[in-house]
């Protein structure tokens, strides 16, 4: 299954006096977001720095094309109430992956 680098950015209600976990509809959020991981669409995730303050996650996703990833993200709660959107999508070949590499 084809795997991309997904960037995340702040949309139009983000509110910019709250944290990320103050924001209106977490909890949607975080639970629609952990049902990916179960399903194995998000392999990994989370807040990333950034030069643009609007950018919030840098995400790798397991997804058949753009175009079903879009739909997928369309069903997050932040996407349907404009907290977050996508901002960046790129194709990524994973060529090394130390995680299920037993530690040393």
């Amino acid at each position: 299954m084809p795997v991309f680098a997904v960037t995340t950015a702040r949309g139009e209600n983000w509110d910019h006096d709250r944290g990320i976990r103050e924001q209106p509809f977490w909890e949607q959020h975080a639970a629609f977001a952990d049902g990916l991981v179960d399903r194995g669409v998000i392999i990994l995730g989370g807040p990333i720095s950034s030069d643009d303050a609007e950018d919030i996650a840098l995400l790798a996703v397991e997804a058949a094309d753009v175009s079903t990833l879009r739909s997928i993200f369309a069903a997050d709660p932040w996407t349907e109430h404009a907290v977050f959107r996508i901002k960046d999508i790129r194709a990524w070949t994973l060529w090394l992956d130390g995680r299920s590499r037993p530690a040393v």
